[in-house]
Order: structure tokens, then sequence, then C-alpha cells
């Protein structure tokens, strides 16, 4: 996991979550429960999503260049440590 998917993760949860509630109220589930499955999903898929773009991103950047071997990094990258 590098830099750009934490802060992406951020981003992907919320807007998960946002368009599920959103299609709930839409289709006539007002309670509870449409926030909780849309929250719970939306959490659930937040680092996935946000790791497929962030690899999206920098493979479509010509100038990106890596400065480590991606087998080098570990969970949480130390400060700094250049992206993977």
């Amino acid at each position: 996991m590098d830099r750009l998917s934490i802060i992406l993760s951020l981003l992907t949860g919320a807007v998960i979550t946002g368009a599920i509630v959103t299609t709930g109220f839409a289709l006539g589930y007002y309670t509870v429960w449409t926030i909780v499955v849309g929250a719970g999903i939306g959490w659930l898929l937040a680092w996935p999503t946000s790791y497929l773009i962030s690899r999206w991103i920098k493979r479509e950047d010509e100038k990106w260049n890596p400065k480590a071997d991606p087998s080098d990094y570990v969970p949480i990258p130390k400060m700094n440590a250049p992206e993977v």
C-alpha cells in the first residue's frame, strides 16, 4: 500500500457509501439499516478500490519513475520512504 492509496481510501469510501445510501433512499428504504449497510460496504471496498485507482494513476503517468522495488515496501511506509 502506498501513500496515494491511503489518501484515496478516504475519498473512495465516502463516494461508495454516498452512492449506496442515495440509491437506497431513492428506492424508498428510509431506515437506519440503509445507512449501516452503505457504510459497511463502503468501508469494505474503500481500500481495494483506492489501491486500484492508485495503480491506474501511476501506470498512466508517463513521468512516474518509482525509486524502489515494489517488494521492498511494508504496509505502513516510513515518513521519508520513496513512493512505490
